[in-house]
């Protein structure tokens, strides 16, 4: 992050970088309650006795709720504020969480899942607005990348700690202790922040300054009428949406699929196996922060809409890479490597992507950047079912990975 300089040419720390880290363990939060099924499958499956199909489905309805809501989460944050929507949201997901330790068949772990990605909807799109009003537009690239590296290493680090905890108190337990958590940081957030700079009585009158001098403009927008005409008529935001679905199709097999194919096609024990699926997640958030650097360097530069684009192609390519070795990999730990890379490269496209989205709405970028996103979890919705009755219907996993090359 680039930040002002004192006087004497020295950094100092900015009230906003607090903020920053809210957000940074907001989304590590989201990622860890997400993939923590993943890691439950055998005791779930075991349990309510479902086939991979029938859990293809319990993943798959998850994107469905949370593509679903995720206008009407970024219109709350809008209309409302991200301090009281966020804070709302986190805990009613959280509440879910909890509830599916309490499911008991196919049909009542269905509806917890799908309210569960239904309140995750909101936490980019509320993130979003967060770093619209306080953080200035040369800044915007690293934030936004450090926020969705967040994501990945945290479903990096829970899958092989989860699958510890689980082997420990078992998979009922790991979903109510990750409740807690949610509801205690929906408790923090809303006592510690504020959704502009100008109503928190911490910040400096120097940062304040700074922010609201070099922070976007909220008139600074390329909406013009009504938010909802625009959105169906912008060819940008219909583009943005489509390059979404393609960089979500392939990430969100990481978060679904990634372990049970480590573990079923090399045949290993399930905590070596989450160590494994955890290394292209921590990719991810290298690319993430790759990609913010080069988005910020390159907008210093003046390169504002290159910036933006060509990050992106570079992360589609290697991604594309990735794929194609991965098929081919012999071992665990060569196919490991090819799909870090795969990773590596579609989450260089996310940080130009919410940029964009911000750029382009303004002081409607909760609602731009929530239709991008809805979009774009239809591709995580397809991702898992297509890997189940893919493998099914052709007895081999290849044809899933073409399809996941076609999209970049």
């Amino acid at each position: 992050m680039i930040s002002e300089k004192v006087a004497s040419n020295r950094f100092v720390f900015h009230y906003r970088y607090i903020l920053v880290v809210g957000t940074f363990l907001l989304a590590l939060l989201l990622y860890v309650d997400r993939i923590l099924i993943s890691v439950a499958k055998p005791g779930i499956t075991e349990d309510l006795l479902l086939t991979d199909k029938q859990f293809g489905w319990v993943m798959s309805i998850f994107s469905l709720g949370y593509a679903l809501f995720q206008i009407p989460g970024g219109y709350l944050a809008d209309k409302f504020g991200a301090r009281k929507v966020l804070a709302g949201i986190v805990a009613f997901w959280s509440l879910f969480t909890g509830l599916t330790a309490y499911a008991w068949n196919f049909t009542s772990l269905m509806i917890f899942r799908f309210l569960f990605g239904a309140g995750e909807a909101g936490a980019y799109p509320g993130i979003n607005k967060i770093v619209f009003n306080w953080i200035p537009v040369q800044e915007r690239g690293m934030v936004n990348g450090i926020n969705f590296s967040a994501g990945r290493l945290g479903a990096a680090f829970a899958l092989p700690l989860i699958a510890i905890l689980i082997q420990m108190i078992g998979w009922q337990y790991s979903f109510i202790v990750l409740t807690v958590i949610g509801f205690l940081w929906a408790t923090l957030w809303y006592i510690l922040f504020r959704d502009q700079p100008t109503e928190h009585a911490s910040i400096s009158r120097k940062e304040l300054e700074y922010i609201l001098d070099k922070r976007q403009n909220e008139n600074e927008t390329d909406v013009r009428g009504s938010i909802g005409s625009f959105l169906i008529k912008s060819k940008s935001v219909w583009l943005l949406m489509i390059q979404y679905f393609a960089s979500n199709f392939t990430f969100f097999f990481c978060l679904t699929w990634l372990l049970p194919y480590m573990k079923s096609r090399f045949d290993l024990d399930l905590v070596y196996a989450s160590t494994l699926s955890s290394v292209p997640l921590i990719f991810g958030a290298l690319g993430n922060l790759s990609a913010g650097y080069m988005v910020d360097k390159m907008y210093e530069k003046g390169f504002k809409f290159k910036s933006r684009t060509i990050t992106a192609i570079i992360g589609f390519l290697l991604s594309g890479v990735g794929l194609i070795f991965s098929m081919q990999a012999n071992s665990p730990i060569e196919a490991t490597v090819f799909l870090s890379l795969a990773i590596f490269g579609a989450d260089m496209t996310l940080s130009p992507s919410w940029a964009s989205c911000s750029d382009i709405g303004g002081r409607f970028s909760g609602t731009v950047s929530s239709t991008m996103n809805m979009f774009g979890n239809l591709g995580a919705f397809l991702t898992a079912l297509a890997f189940p009755y893919l493998l099914d219907w052709t007895g081999s996993y290849e044809p899933f990975f073409y399809i996941g090359l076609f999209c970049p």
